[in-house]
């Protein structure tokens, strides 16, 4: 049982003693995928283990505020039209796969950490390191200190494994196409898509990390395709991808990252966290985008 500071989850969220770190659903068989798409949703989990919710200071509703709920529900289509998916099951309030594996707080922390965690970066000065201090509306995650032990056994337990999936995906597509395209699904704040100074919120941020991540050819594709669904999209701004994108997209190794936040005002209630009624058009969108990306000639990548 827990104490009387853990949450209740919602629906759609759910707790559990034992944890999957991540489900991956193919669209062919193992070291034979039909395109070179790999589709990924890492904070998109809504599994909130015992460890962390004993230790949990917020309500039920608050500690789901940095999930990106239901994209995982999004782009679940992808392996039906050639697509392999993979989607992290933990909360990425428990554990960040969108984060360098060290990248943590030390004010987290009851002891000491080792020299080679990372914590002087933006995401950890933000409070959204690999083990995040809060939760994206600022609130403060936990009532007491962490161990290093606790971080450690939550980064190879769950971290860890699903990076080694997700490699594993990447070089079976590269293997079967001669390049891999990875296409990072998340969703944003509708507060985060009018920053900029926009006038009117974007509904879709693509990320290359400025032209870094991927070529040219694929930011490209994925806006046009949007756009003729009628979507308003901006580029790397305010988000350019984050590590996903950055450590896998190496277009010079054939392969090409890229990350797409959606706005959540599309088909989220962020106030309840519960899906409204654009979810299944946007759902249909996606799945329509997918279809175009399965099907296009990809053949200037094989040779880039």
């Amino acid at each position: 049982m827990r104490g009387m500071n853990a949450v209740d989850p919602l629906p759609g969220a759910e707790t559990s003693p034992t944890v999957a770190a991540f489900e991956i659903r193919r669209a062919g068989p193992v070291g034979a995928p039909p395109t070179p798409l790999v589709y990924a949703s890492p904070h998109s989990g809504r599994i909130y283990p015992e460890d962390m919710m004993s230790a949990a200071a917020l309500d039920a509703v608050s500690i789901r505020r940095s999930e990106d709920a239901f994209v995982d529900e999004l782009i679940e289509s992808g392996p039906s039209h050639g697509a392999a998916l993979i989607t992290a099951c933990v909360a990425r309030a428990y554990i960040d796969v969108n984060r360098e594996p060290f990248e943590l707080d030390p004010g987290m922390f009851a002891d000491e950490l080792p020299e080679f965690a990372r914590s002087r970066t933006a995401r950890v000065a933000a409070g959204l390191g690999t083990i995040a201090r809060v939760v994206s509306e600022g609130q403060e995650i936990y009532r007491r200190k962490l161990t290093f032990a606790e971080a450690t056994a939550r980064i190879e337990g769950a971290h860890q494994p699903y990076h080694l999936a997700l490699q594993g995906l990447i070089a079976e597509a590269q293997a079967a196409h001669g390049f891999a395209i990875l296409v990072d699904w998340h969703s944003m704040p509708a507060a985060a898509a009018r920053m900029g100074g926009r006038e009117r919120a974007c509904d879709f941020v693509l990320g290359d990390r400025f032209g870094a991540a991927c070529a040219g050819v694929l930011p490209t594709r994925v806006e046009r395709e949007l756009e003729a669904q009628g979507y308003r999209v901006a580029r790397n701004a305010p988000y350019a991808g984050g590590y996903t994108t950055e450590h896998y997209g190496r277009p010079q190794r054939r392969v090409h990252a890229l990350q797409v936040e959606i706005n959540r005002g599309l088909y989220l209630d962020e106030a309840t966290m519960t899906p409204t009624s654009g979810f299944e058009r946007l759902r249909a969108h996606i799945e329509q985008v997918t279809v175009k990306l399965a099907g296009a000639d990809w053949s200037a990548l094989r040779a880039s």
